[in-house]
Parts: C-alpha cells; structure tokens; sequence
C-alpha cells in the first residue's frame, strides 16, 4: 500500500501546496490525484508570482487580457481562477463522493485586506461568485480583523479557508468566527452547510527559533504547537456548543496542517508529515515533499487527542526564553507582511511579463 493511502485512510487529507498551468495541463495534477491519494490544493501569491515568472504558459493569456483592457489585480484574478476552475473540475468527484468535505481548491483574497474586515467580505463575495465553482475556498486570514469577515462570509454562504493561524488561540478565535456565522444562518434559516479549514502554519515555529534554543529542542516546537491545536479542536468538537449546531446539520471546521515543507536542511525532509498524522485533519503540503513521502514516507505514531507531550515540550521552551503567545502574534504578523510583499511582487510579475510581450510584438 503506498504511504500516501496509508494517511487517506487513517482519515487525513493530502493536499497539494501548488498550482502551475503546466501542472494542470500535463496530466500532473490528475496523477497526483489518481496515484497518490492528492485530494484537494491550496494556492497563495507567492505559488503563483514563481509559475507565471519562471513559464510561458501564461503568455498568451495575459496578451489576450491586455488587449481587453485588463491590468494588476483584475488580470491576476482571472489568470488564477481559470487554472483553479480546471483544478476545482479535477477534484470534483472526490468532492461529490465524500459530500463535500473533501476536494477543494482555495484562493486567497488580496494580502492587502488582511486588516479590513468589510472589504475582505465584499471581495470574497465577488471571488466566490466568479469562479462558479462549489468546491473553492475563499482564504480569509485569522487576524482579529479577519474573524468578523470569516463570521459574515460564512453566514453569506462562501466557503473559507481560514489561512495564517499560529496557535491553539488563533485556532479557536478561528472556529468560533465560523461556527457564529454557522449558528445565524441555523437562526435565519438557511442551510449550516457551509464548509471551512483552518489553517495552522506549522515549520514557520521552528525556523523562528532554530538560533535561539539548544540543539535538543530543535524542530520541536512546531509540532508541539499542533498537539495543543489538535486538543483543543477535538475539545471544540465534543462541546455542547458545536453538538447543537451538529445537531441542525452544521459540518465541523476541518483542522489543516500548512506550511509543512521542511525548512531545516538537517531534518528529515518528511518531519512534519509523518509527525502530524491525524483523523479528520488535512496536510497540504509542497510538491517535493509529497513525492519524498510517497518514495520513503513511514507514518509515526497518530496524534494524540489529549495533547500528548505538547505542554512538557513547550515548557522546555519556556525555560529556554522563547514566548510562544508573543512569537504567535509575531508570526502572524510577520505572516500578513510577507503575504502582502508577495502580492505587490506577483502584480510587478505581471506588469513585466506584459512588457516584456508587448516588446516582443
């Protein structure tokens, strides 16, 4: 049995971390699918900012889109949705057969809306209803601004992925965000059917303090931080709260695992893959170390719902002088940062190719 069957079937979903035209159009994409186990992806700027820069794949587009007047983020927004629509087609079946819980594509609202709630609504809306897919995610990021928006999308029916989370407490602001607009649309009337992620970046924790703590400690923090995560989800979901809302139909907020490519050249290049092996979780995960897990992939032990080790380990860290409430907030921030430096870089991206062909005739 291939390693990447063995977590379908302990309950967790492989999703890609990539998607490029010519992943799509090689048949790529559909063996991934078809031969090890890939059953959703998951985009961002900076996946984008490399396929359009690096291929000619996206030539002809952006010439056919220039032409009709289409410039920066309007251009980029098409460019993305017509390889997500291929991509979301793809995936489809799996979607139809497991009813919706599986499948999915996502697309991240503009970076630069991070910190506005109301325009972070409005473009979710208008992304969702363009794409005309059911089985796209709308990335909304976890940031205090951000849980009034994933509340109000969700109540307004748009999926969301709930994208830069760090700990257990952006995890549950996160969820609570969700199941308030799953809970008023059960008061209005409407269908709890509205599926949502949330997404813990995970190797981010430990590349922060690979210089600060001793040897022992490294690559520990970060899986310690989804074993605390991964408690207080269970937590969440045998509440009486989210029982009622079960209760009317609701569908649980699935935990995914992010960032889980390893940044330490020292480690294993499937540290987090096998370490954070979960039921009803998702790893979505780079395409090289999907193809390393699948050439020598082993799976651990699963784990535990009660935390485990997690706050021994974190502890350790303490003692160390690392504040993991702080560094959560710094990644975040730092997160939303970066994002918007990608995005400004992606629209130059653009930009420049549309010179370099208008040059080219």
């Amino acid at each position: 049995m291939k390693q990447t069957q063995q977590l379908h079937d302990l309950g967790q979903s492989l999703w890609l971390d990539n998607i490029t035209r010519k992943l799509l159009t090689s048949g790529t994409l559909g063996h991934y699918i078809e031969d090890l186990s890939v059953t959703g992806l998951t985009s961002n700027p900076s996946i984008f900012d490399l396929a359009i820069k690096d291929s000619n794949f996206y030539d002809d587009a952006i010439r056919k889109k220039k032409k009709e007047g289409k410039s920066g983020e309007v251009l980029f927004f098409e460019l993305a949705i017509e390889d997500l629509r291929q991509a979301a087609d793809l995936f489809r079946p799996i979607h139809d057969r497991t009813a919706g819980m599986d499948g999915w594509v996502s697309l991240e609202v503009s970076p630069s809306l991070a910190y506005d709630a109301a325009s972070t609504v409005k473009a979710a809306l208008h992304l969702h209803a363009q794409a005309q897919r059911p089985n796209l995610f709308i990335k909304i990021p976890g940031t205090s601004e951000g849980h009034a928006a994933i509340e109000e999308a969700i109540f307004q029916g748009v999926p969301v992925n709930v994208t830069l989370l760090f700990s257990a407490g952006h995890y549950v602001a996160a969820a609570e965000a969700y199941l308030r607009g799953v809970e008023r649309r059960i008061a209005a009337g409407l269908d709890p059917k509205v599926r949502s992620v949330a997404s813990m970046f995970i190797s981010r924790w430990d590349k922060a303090v690979m210089e600060k703590v001793p040897k022992d400690l490294q690559d520990r923090l970060g899986i310690a931080i989804a074993k605390r995560t991964y408690k207080a989800y269970r937590d969440l979901l045998a509440s009486p709260r989210w029982q009622r809302a079960a209760s009317s139909g609701a569908q649980p907020q699935r935990l995914l695992w992010a960032s889980t490519g390893t940044k330490d050249p020292k480690a294993s290049d499937i540290l987090y893959v096998k370490a954070l092996a979960a039921p009803d979780t998702i790893n979505t995960i780079p395409e090289k170390t999907l193809l390393a897990f699948a050439d020598h992939g082993t799976l651990g032990k699963v784990l535990p719902e009660d935390g485990g080790d997690a706050e021994k380990v974190i502890s350790a860290f303490t003692k160390a002088g690392i504040d993991d409430e702080q560094l959560a907030a710094d990644l975040q921030r730092e997160g939303a940062a970066s994002f918007v430096a990608s995005w400004k870089e992606l629209l130059g991206c653009i930009e420049s190719k549309v010179s370099t062909l208008k040059a080219a005739g």
